[in-house]
């Protein structure tokens, strides 16, 4: 299911995640950290893959478009499950 999203909101639920969330995420999808950390805006592709994020430029960071939004749900759940 795609899904677009303020390129800033995303950043800010990646700086919201619990500490080794990253990794905890990478291996339940059995993805490197540095594909995840990609989702999230990075671009370390020589460790990480692309993994269908598509950046178009705008206020906040622009507005990113999410091929594929299992990463976005795991992380919103931790983050969820931190702040209760």
């Amino acid at each position: 299911m795609t899904k677009v999203i303020a390129f800033s909101e995303l950043r800010k639920i990646k700086d919201s995640l619990p500490d080794g969330s990253i990794q905890k995420i990478a291996e339940s999808l059995q993805v490197p950290a540095e594909t995840v950390r990609n989702y999230f805006g990075g671009s370390s592709y020589d460790k990480g893959q692309s993994c269908g994020v598509h950046i178009e430029p705008g206020p906040d960071g622009g507005y990113v478009s999410l091929d594929d939004t299992t990463i976005l749900d795991m992380a919103l759940e931790m983050v969820e499950t931190k702040e209760v």
